[in-house]
């Protein structure tokens, strides 16, 4: 099942048989007091750079969120999109709880988009769904609804299916849902990891749809998280996960070599070629 998604001039495509998709995450400003500043004070520069340095890292579509205090992000949010698409050709998911917002952003946006998010709350399904269905975008699906984010595999089950069969009675393809399973932190809760496997083997079987989630969550809190990170990139996509939420400069490599090792690099070109270009960088004089 192939979820495609475009920008300016490119097109991508998320399915379980091509490689897997990386959604660059640093336009966001949780957690940045920079560029939080940066966007209340209307100044879209940084956004600029960021867009083109998660490209150069490899991110495949880059987030775009400007949801801060002080923050008008009705305004903010489709000139965002704007210097963005101007900076990159890639795709955009287009990331606000802000049904209006979105709405001002998909009208100025140049391709199809994936927007972030509807989730399984009635609320939201009710909001978000006649947009998607409007603009012909593909979205995200959180697996959380009305009683809150579920903590085992069962009820993120039933909550996808939930999106997917209102989506669909909304004359929404299935292949323009991708299920984001959210993941807890594992140092918080120890079974959080082995319950979202256990969800995404089970998505993919009984609904066949592209799945996402914020690739670093898991190992929030923790030292060394590098190498949990790692090593959660590698087990989610091999149990069906097909996009991932990240710092591009932080997750590729770990995507490449699992991609590897999944048959899905032919002759190992895009391994090799990230590998050399790491070397290259690693040669410069700092």
């Amino acid at each position: 099942m192939d979820t495609k998604v475009s920008g300016t001039s490119k097109e991508v495509f998320i399915s379980f048989s091509r490689p897997t998709v990386i959604i660059g995450e640093r336009i966001n400003p949780t957690g940045r007091k920079k560029l939080t500043e940066a966007l209340k004070a209307g100044d879209l520069e940084m956004l600029r750079r960021e867009a083109l340095s998660q490209v150069a890292a490899g991110a495949d579509i880059i987030d775009c969120n400007v949801n801060a205090p002080g923050v008008n992000d009705v305004e903010l949010l489709p000139k965002a999109v704007q210097i963005i698409q101007e900076a990159v050709d890639v795709p955009m998911c287009i990331d606000s709880p802000n049904k209006d917002a979105l709405e001002a952003a998909l009208k100025v946006y140049k391709g199809k988009p994936l927007v972030n998010s509807v989730s399984g709350e009635e609320a939201s399904l009710k909001r978000m769904l006649p947009l998607v269905k409007e603009y012909g975008c593909a979205v995200i699906g959180l697996v959380q609804d009305d009683e809150g984010i579920p903590k085992n595999a069962e009820r993120r089950i039933a909550i996808a299916h939930k999106i997917v069969e209102r989506a669909e009675k909304f004359g929404i393809s299935r292949e323009d849902i991708v299920i984001d399973v959210l993941a807890f932190a594992i140092g918080a809760d120890s079974k959080s990891g082995a319950d979202v496997l256990e969800a995404i083997r089970r998505i993919r079987e009984e609904l066949g749809v592209n799945m996402t989630m914020g690739a670093s969550n898991i190992s929030f809190g923790m030292p060394d998280r590098p190498i949990i990170n790692a090593a959660w990139a590698s087990a989610v996509i091999t149990a069906g996960a097909t996009a991932l939420i990240s710092d591009a400069s932080k997750v590729r490599p770990a995507v490449l070599a699992t991609d590897l090792v999944l048959g899905r690099d032919r002759f190992a070109r895009r391994f090799l070629e990230d590998h050399r270009k790491r070397e290259a960088a690693a040669q410069q004089p700092k």
